[in-house]
């Protein structure tokens, strides 16, 4: 571990991030045909190894549903606007027409209307209807109001996810979320985070959950940096949470915790390295929002974007380049590696000669720092 001295008070570790590493190519390479990328956590598996931020501008229960059949994990939000009104498309658009300094003011004014469970069950319902894997995402802030409707209405999987989740949240003010007992206590397997320390995973691991989100709440779409001064370097972040799941391995007599990076993976090189850095799959916001048929159409914005006391985001103008088939499985028609996102990834695994991803965690990289 190398520190630096900021001050004669105050050292600081040596972290990177996703730009400052790069994947080394070996003596052999392989046919891209010939390598797999699935990926499986607990009884489902996935031919694409991603799972969808669960943001309204990239999820809708369409989006999920059409996701599911690429071969790749679609997460509902179930705070956003599919929660709150039963037909969000106008909404959507007014959201995507509005001028980014007024777009804050009037998303907190739309999302102040109440989340409604019957459209949690209705929601859940239609993508497990079309016989996808169905999976959903609550804050850990919501998940002891809503967690039985979500369960009710048949979810496969359970995200909980907020900027930092914690094992052992403290609060004067309300009994806070018992994550180990409540993971405990459901029949389906729980993905939590984000995390961006070996010590706070190793304790989200012994919760029992089925996976981390590695990631701090710093998206393309957030200003959690700027506003609250909290930020990790991801290379890093995914490294010791990797870390933390080889440990807990051995702790637990064989129990695998798979980690998932979900912050920085704006592009196809980003996905790559986050395996090569530790990480099972990744979860992926804004190269998905960049999709001609993504609810935002080109616009991106998370829930801290509304957050009605303090935002730690904004609205979003990123354009859109292909349809969702194309981002994720191309041809693409651009070389900015915003399209054939998992193309890539098989590319850039036959190029250093691995044939499947947890093989392809052990590819050497190099450390340039880009700052």
């Amino acid at each position: 571990m190398t520190e630096v001295e900021i001050g004669r008070g105050k050292r600081g570790r040596r972290a990177f991030h996703f730009d400052d590493v790069a994947i080394v190519p070996s003596r052999r390479t392989r046919d891209p045909e010939e390598v797999s990328i699935a990926w499986q956590i607990d009884a489902y598996r996935f031919e694409l190894p991603f799972l969808t931020a669960p943001m309204d501008s990239v999820v809708s229960p369409d989006t999920a549903i059409a996701v599911g059949r690429m071969g790749g994990l679609g997460v509902l939000n179930l705070e956003g606007l599919w929660t709150r009104y039963e037909d969000p498309a106008p909404l959507l658009e007014e959201i995507g027409s509005l001028d980014e300094a007024a777009a804050t003011r009037r998303m907190q004014e739309i999302y102040a209307e109440p989340i409604k469970e019957e459209l949690i069950g209705a929601r859940i319902k239609q993508i497990r209807d079309s016989g996808v894997v169905t999976a959903a995402a609550l804050s850990p802030q919501r998940t002891a109001q809503y967690h039985k409707a979500v369960i009710d209405a048949g979810v496969d999987i359970f995200v909980i996810r907020g900027t930092t989740v914690s094992a052992e949240h403290v609060s004067g003010r309300a009994e806070p979320l018992n994550l180990k007992q409540f993971i405990y206590d459901l029949d389906v397997p729980v993905i939590v985070g984000g995390c961006a320390t070996y010590q706070g995973a190793l304790h989200l691991m012994r919760t029992g959950a089925a996976g981390v989100l590695v990631g701090f709440g710093g998206g393309a779409a957030h200003t959690t940096r700027r506003v609250l001064g909290v930020a990790v370097p991801m290379a890093t972040a995914v490294a010791d949470v990797a870390e933390a799941r080889r440990d807990y391995l051995d702790e637990s007599g064989g129990r695998y915790v798979h980690v998932i990076a979900d912050g920085s993976v704006g592009a196809s090189g980003d996905i790559a390295k986050a395996v090569a850095c530790g990480a099972d799959a990744v979860m992926i916001g804004s190269a998905l929002a960049r999709a001609t048929d993504a609810p935002g159409r080109g616009h991106h914005w998370g829930s801290e974007a509304h957050h009605p006391e303090l935002p730690r985001g904004r609205r979003m103008d990123l354009g859109a380049v292909g349809t969702l088939d194309e981002v994720l499985n191309g041809p693409s028609h651009v070389s900015d590696g915003s399209m054939n996102l998992f193309g890539a990834l098989r590319r850039a695994m036959a190029t250093t000669g691995y044939t499947d991803l947890k093989k392809f965690q052990q590819v050497e990289v190099t450390v340039a720092p880009q700052s």
